[in-house]
């Protein structure tokens, strides 16, 4: 727990707590917690139907905790597969050490597999994808900012590169700054003044984005608007940080770019072409909300 304190504070005060796996576990039961509750409100409101589980009818938010197992492991898989790919020289000199080490997790990858292995289970129960997609944004988002203080406290390699201190505004603390991440899991030592601590950034940038996904989720538009604003959101936070992160540079077609910015391009063209032919007045039939992919 001192970790946390000192990266967020700068004060270091010594509670022997690990911290990493504490922040991702509660931001998946807040994310599950909020997911669970949308699901509820959508139910209730006949905008969403029952599940089809062993041949039983249940309310969605029953299969939540389910759902969640699922997500998260493949999420961690993705995650891990992603970074392996971003870095596949270091995979070639020590495979191993890659797949078991506890830094080094692609946020985009857990994201991709395990939206993916949500969108199966969500079949599987025979629930419309899209109105899913909807309640799970503000939940996926919340967990994201929650997680990102893990990496934070952690210092599992998400830092950003060489502090500028000639720009740093005169009423900033210097922690908010730059921070030199020690006993980091990397085992790196990083010189004075420092490194952006990009983790922090990206919980401020997420709590933001999840009150913008959170005021907007009972809007009039059709249904997988929200998650469209999700996608653009999500991507255009993570290309702003790529600026000063540090993270291998691809040549692809002529452009040099990281996996992680190319990612975040794609997200955010396929959020705005989702949310552009999706803003429209919701059409209902008796009550509940139609959607193709019922």
């Amino acid at each position: 727990m001192s970790d946390v304190i000192k990266a967020w504070t700068g004060i270091d005060l010594p509670l022997p707590l690990a911290t990493f796996g504490l922040f991702v576990a509660l931001g998946a039961l807040v994310a599950g917690a909020l997911f669970r509750a949308e699901l509820q409100r959508l139910y209730e409101a006949g905008k969403i139907g029952p599940a089809r589980v062993r041949g039983a009818d249940v309310p969605p938010q029953d299969v939540v905790s389910d759902f969640m197992v699922v997500v998260m492991v493949a999420g961690v898989f993705g995650a891990r597969l992603f970074h392996i790919l971003e870095h596949t020289d270091q995979f070639a000199a020590d495979p191993m050490g890659m797949i078991f080490t506890r830094s080094g997790l692609s946020i985009f990858g857990g994201l991709i597999l395990g939206t993916l292995a949500g969108m199966v289970c969500v079949r599987r129960w025979r629930l419309p994808v899209r109105p899913l997609l909807d309640a799970a944004a503000p939940a996926m988002m919340i967990g994201y900012a929650i997680g990102r203080i893990g990496c934070q406290v952690s210092g599992d390699g998400d830092w950003g590169i060489a502090a500028n201190m000639a720009l740093k505004p005169e009423w900033l603390p210097t922690w908010m700054w730059a921070q030199t991440y020690d006993n980091n899991i990397y085992g790196e030592l990083i010189a004075l003044p420092g490194v952006y601590p990009t983790p922090m950034y990206e919980t401020a940038m997420a709590l933001l984005c999840f009150a913008v996904l959170w005021a907007l989720r009972k809007h009039v538009f059709r249904i997988g608007w929200l998650f469209s604003v999700y996608l653009v959101l999500a991507g255009v936070e993570r290309l702003l940080i790529e600026q000063i992160r540090v993270n291998p540079v691809f040549n692809v077609a002529g452009l040099h770019a990281t996996q992680a910015e190319i990612i975040a391009v794609s997200l955010i063209a396929m959020g705005a072409i989702g949310a552009l032919m999706l803003s429209q007045r919701e059409q209902t039939a008796g009550g509940r909300v139609k959607d193709s992919l019922s």
